[in-house]
């Protein structure tokens, strides 16, 4: 299964999330978002797509340059994990709002979004990215539970990789 890891990373954390998640994974390509082609994206079979969260709920800036572009391709038959980051405690109000405007585009392209989880073990009052009582994706609070970013993650790729078979 051909896999692709792209994200926006202002900071570097959700660079270091995606490179972990494909050091697990192994065999991935993993790059920034604003150096990902169509042709990438639409070879691969899995998606992983990273992102963190702004002020009160934007999503990063390189990926609001490349959302449209996201719509535009054609992800039919692909599986699409998405991750995000954020501050729970700051801006308990929009924690990791940024993952639904991925998961939105995903669903437009065509994809199926994979790897939702659950909100135990995290103290937000509001998300976007909070629907139907799970997260469209991995929540990751680097600020606040950086200790457990490393175990998350592990946990949620064996989720994604037996969702995505």
């Amino acid at each position: 299964m051909k896999t692709g890891i792209y994200y926006g990373s202002t900071t570097g954390n959700t660079e270091n999330a995606a490179n972990l998640i494909c050091a697990l994974i192994g065999g991935s390509q993993v790059a920034p978002i604003g150096d990902a082609v169509r042709a990438d994206l639409e070879a691969c079979d899995l998606l992983i797509f990273g992102a963190s969260t702004w002020g009160l709920g934007d999503l990063q800036d390189d990926w609001v340059d490349s959302l449209a572009s996201l719509s535009g391709t054609n992800l039919r038959g692909k599986k699409v994990a998405l991750f995000g980051l954020g501050d729970q405690e700051i801006y308990p109000g929009t924690f990791i709002d940024g993952i639904k405007e991925l998961h939105d585009a995903s669903i437009e392209a065509g994809a199926t979004v994979i790897g939702l989880c659950s909100g135990d073990d995290y103290d937000f009052q509001d998300s976007a990215a909070f629907v139907d009582n799970q997260f469209l994706g991995l929540p990751l609070d680097d600020d606040n539970q950086a200790e457990l970013t490393e175990e998350r993650i592990r946990v949620w790729i064996d989720q994604v990789l037996e969702e995505a078979k």
